[in-house]
């Protein structure tokens, strides 16, 4: 599967190919932070399989914790594309950012620990209050 999208303003795009191991929404207090309060969708995808066709993003890696995880965005409108994670293979990426979402329909939602009452979690999606045991 290959999957094509790129950011607000289209100065930044990007191939993901691979099969997504994860399709999730994520309720954490960070989330929110980047979603604009809402939860934040996403695929976890093969690291090797993606790449930016066009763009170079910003980073940002907090430096107050012990595991940070690096965030990519557009420097010009702002949109939030990809994490990555230290030490693993794959990459977070923001569902929003794909040219057809509708592809995509969350299999567990994770963190609901931090769920705001304005949050909708379909029926019969299982939740878990941080992470569920791998």
């Amino acid at each position: 599967m290959t999957l094509t999208g790129g950011c607000y303003c289209g100065e930044l795009r990007y191939e993901s190919e691979g099969e997504p191991m994860l399709k999730a929404s994520c309720h954490c207090r960070e989330c929110q932070y980047i979603s604009g309060g809402g939860p934040n969708y996403f695929m976890l995808m093969p690291k090797d399989g993606f790449r930016w066709t066009s763009g170079t993003p910003k980073q940002y890696t907090r430096s107050d914790l012990e595991n940070p995880v690096t965030r990519e965005f557009c420097v010009n409108c702002g949109t939030h594309v990809r994490t990555m994670l230290k030490g693993r293979d794959q990459i977070v990426l923001k569902v929003g950012t794909l040219d057809d979402p509708s592809i995509f329909e969350p299999k567990i939602a994770i963190y609901t620990v931090d769920i705001q009452p304005f949050h909708v979690i379909a029926e019969g999606v299982p939740t878990f209050e941080r992470l569920p045991a791998r």
